[in-house]
């Protein structure tokens, strides 16, 4: 039996080819329709409805209190397929929203409480929309750190920041790359100071509101309100949060795991690296297992394990080549992982 780490990913990981996901891979039905009872007592649309749409729609299916519970359902579906005879999880983390999955993923909160703090935090994040988001790159090409350059792009944030009506600051420390939480005018000063590359960045994240910053103030308050009763427990499987803190089973207090949860985690700065850094170095995995949607967030992975020094990997060709030997990484996202992982 393989140790691995369960990673799952946030916003903006059900798009096009993730359409029908639900209905391909999602293992229990009776489930799926508890959280499509709460969508219809709150006058949403159902899960099965949107996955099972003709066509994706970005104002549809990518809106948050539409994405939010989407990408829950896939993510928390994704856990219970894993093949637990073969994979021993140890740990638990997420990027951003994911944090909401893994805490039922964890065991903190049951499938539905988490479905409801998933489900809740997107719509109200949906219905106030304050501010967005844009993604930078800091690495090179073969993913090798450059930090020099992070420095400054930082300075730069910083500097935007101390303007007049500009509000900027770092949302996710997210590997190699920066994503950033502003308002219009932050965002872009910030794109219009920094060089284009790759012919993508820097990158406005459509339908993302100004995710872990001071921004979402009002969105965390109006959530401690609307989730005053939410029952976090104690956890059957650590947890790594935003901070890269731990949550151990039989050790947490559940009281201020909520407050993290309604509180730091909301408007605070989420460092996905250092949560990937703390699960590698304290759990020792075999190998790291991202659950679906989408296959986009193992750059990520892979980048915050390159700046870990994780097993001696220094770049994205050395990676290639022991994942082609030896994987590190498995996304279930991919049908050919996915087929390793179920």
């Amino acid at each position: 039996m393989k140790r691995a780490v369960l990673i799952c990913p946030g916003r903006g990981t059900y798009n096009k080819a993730e359409l029908g996901y639900l209905g391909r891979y999602f293992p229990d039905q009776g489930l799926l329709a508890t959280f499509d009872a709460q969508r219809a007592d709150a006058g949403q649309d159902s899960l099965i409805a949107l996955d099972g749409a003709g066509r994706f729609s970005l104002s549809r299916h990518g809106r948050g209190d539409n994405a939010a519970g989407l990408i829950y359902a896939a993510g928390y579906g994704d856990f219970l397929s894993v093949d637990r005879g073969a994979y021993d999880i140890v740990a638990v983390t997420g990027n951003s929203m994911g944090w909401y999955t893994a805490l039922a993923c964890g065991g903190a909160l049951s499938a539905p409480q988490g479905f409801r703090l998933a489900n809740t935090m997107g719509t109200l994040m949906q219905r106030a929309m304050i501010g967005g988001q844009v993604i930078y790159p800091w690495v090179d090409d073969d993913w090798v750190p450059k930090f020099a350059r992070r420095e400054a792009l930082l300075s730069i944030v910083e500097h935007i920041n101390t303007l007049a009506d500009h509000v900027l600051s770092l949302s996710i420390d997210l590997g190699g790359m920066l994503v950033l939480a502003g308002n219009e005018a932050g965002l872009t000063a910030f794109e219009k100071q920094v060089d284009p590359v790759q012919g993508r960045f820097p990158m406005r994240l459509g339908n993302h509101a100004a995710f872990h910053s001071p921004l979402q103030a009002p969105v965390a308050q109006e959530g401690r309100v609307a989730l005053a009763d939410l029952a976090m427990r104690q956890p059957d499987l650590p947890l790594v949060d935003g901070r890269g803190a731990i949550w151990w089973p039989h050790g947490t207090d559940t009281g201020a795991l909520w407050d993290y949860t309604l509180g730091h985690q909301v408007t605070e700065p989420y460092d996905f690296t250092r949560a990937i850094t703390v699960a590698a170095r304290e759990f020792a995995p075999d190998l790291f297992i991202i659950a679906g949607p989408g296959a986009t967030l193992g750059g990520a992975v892979v980048q915050s394990l390159i700046r870990a020094q994780w097993r001696g990997l220094c770049d994205k060709s050395q990676f290639k080549q022991q994942q082609a030997t030896r994987p590190l990484l498995l996304s279930m996202g991919m049908d050919d992982q996915r087929a390793q992982v179920t």
